[in-house]
């Protein structure tokens, strides 16, 4: 098989055993074919450590990061591990290869003040910023992913509870509250913004385009932005912006750290332990800030 039909058995694979996302297979597609093309013809299945050590030997001398290097290997970790258990090949070739060292840096988050600001930025009094301020509403209510946000349809949300059924990484489920805020804008927004955008057009989504169609996280991640700059916000920005604020404030103020857990979807408790980090440079910034002495 050539690289092109390698990638794609292995992809279908892992999807139907591990139930991966959409967005955990672009990326493991992404950077298999970057090792296909790299290796200039060469067949993905006799590779071995040497064409390894080479290839990310040669992202380095391209100035590309350890993290994306460190990434793609473990992409091809996966890929190999799969030919062996099919015993398509004997010799696993990321075996020997150590992966780049990368520092665990801290997720950006905003301030409650800057949270705020942003919330504040959407124009409500037209249906698209009345739809853009309950988008960024529900995202620091329930630090929801972005993706899982733009896919919301109306079945996931129990108005009478105040809850949001999310169906996360690995087709794990979740409920989420709300909150009494998010929901109130989200009941308006449900009776006003979304019916004046649809007309007399259906879409299954909740939030919707004036085009009467469902909305990617690329093109919410470009309004985030926009309102960000509205609201004077000059900090570099990710996807992830909210959810980050979202567990931090929350164990800022007390919030168990297996809660916060829960509420964002993780499975493994040392991905939400790097927000204890979070909270405590806050207490270290505020203390030099505000303490006579600090």
């Amino acid at each position: 098989m050539n690289a092109t039909d390698l990638i794609d058995q292995f992809l279908d694979a892992v999807w139907v055993e591990q139930g991966l996302s959409e967005n955990t297979l672009s990326a493991y597609r992404s950077d298999l074919r970057i090792f296909a093309l790299w290796l200039k013809g060469k067949n993905l299945l006799e590779v071995t450590s040497s064409d390894l050590s080479q290839f990310l030997a040669s992202r380095y001398q391209d100035g590309i990061g350890n993290r994306s290097s460190a990434r793609i290997l473990s992409s091809l970790r996966r890929f190999y591990g799969y030919y062996i258990r099919e015993n398509s090949i004997s010799i696993d070739p990321t075996a020997l290869i150590d992966s780049p060292r990368i520092g665990k840096p801290l997720p950006l988050s905003l301030s409650e003040h800057d949270v705020e600001l942003l919330l504040n930025a959407p124009e409500v009094s037209n249906p698209l910023g009345f739809r853009d301020k309950t988008m960024l509403e529900m995202l620091y209510a329930t630090g929801l992913r972005v993706s899982e946000l733009v896919n919301l349809k109306f079945e996931q949300i129990n108005f009478r509870l105040g809850v949001v059924r999310i169906i996360g990484k690995g087709n794990k489920e979740r409920l989420v509250p709300v909150g009494e805020e998010a929901m109130s804008w989200l009941e308006n927004y449900m009776t006003s913004a979304r019916m004046s955008l649809l007309g007399e057009r259906q879409c299954d989504y909740l939030f919707v385009t004036n085009r009467a169609g469902g909305m990617t996280r690329q093109a919410f991640w470009h309004i985030i932005k926009r309102h960000a700059k509205t609201a004077g916000i000059n900090k570099e920005l990710s996807p992830h912006t909210l959810r980050h604020a979202f567990a931090t404030h929350l164990l800022n103020h007390g919030a168990d750290l297996r809660v916060v857990q829960l509420l964002l979807g993780h499975s493994d408790l040392s991905t939400t332990q790097i927000y204890i980090h979070v909270a405590r440079e806050r207490l270290k910034e505020h203390h030099a800030k505000y303490h006579p002495r600090g």
